[in-house]
């Protein structure tokens, strides 16, 4: 996954703002409702990103939409909305730390655990979970209230359903079960 060194980046100054806790946003990015918007430190919001943090919950006084961990990357043209409207207005969402969001990704998630890399031009469902340690990978869709479990790799669409360690083991284990049979009968 990680076999060389990455290659330094370099990114004219002048594009970017950058915070005292180190989150570099570039000046061509969208955010709306910042108020709303909480980044965690060392964050990278590239080009053509667009989070809305406007879309809130009803109510006075500031509401936390939008909660981005630490060392997170949202590549160029991806786009973070909160899942969906509710009765009270719309859900918030959580990001964990070390999360890369690859270029052209829409991500409409509850929640999304640490150290999970979302690949290009991907679509994560409203109310989607993804736990810790996932690996989406490019051109993949995740299905609206979908819970993707922690250390899992998932790919394509729905239609095309994706395997999980857990279910494999499962099936593995009741498979055996049901093969481990005495020679006596």
């Amino acid at each position: 996954l990680f076999t060389m060194e990455p290659p330094i980046v370099y990114y004219p100054r002048q594009e970017y703002i950058e915070t005292d806790t180190g989150n570099k946003v570039s000046r061509k990015s969208v955010i709306c409702g910042s108020q709303n918007i909480i980044l965690g430190g060392k964050t990278i919001i590239q080009t053509d990103c667009v989070i809305r943090g406007d879309l809130r919950r009803t109510g006075g006084g500031h509401a936390v939409v939008v909660a981005i961990g630490r060392y997170c990357l949202l590549a160029n043209g991806s786009i973070i909305r909160p899942p969906y409207k509710t009765y009270k207005g719309y859900y918030p969402m959580k990001i964990g730390d070390h999360v890369t969001i690859g270029e052209g990704s829409i991500v409409e998630a509850a929640t999304i655990g640490s150290f999970v890399n979302i690949g290009k031009n991907c679509v994560i469902g409203r109310f989607a979970i993804i736990k810790d340690c996932c690996r989406i990978e490019d051109n993949t869709v995740i299905p609206p209230n979908t819970i993707v479990p922690s250390f899992s790799i998932y790919e394509g669409s729905p239609d095309e359903l994706p395997e999980c360690v857990q279910d494999l083991y499962e099936a593995k284990t009741k498979d055996f079960y049901s093969k481990f049979q005495s020679k006596d009968s």
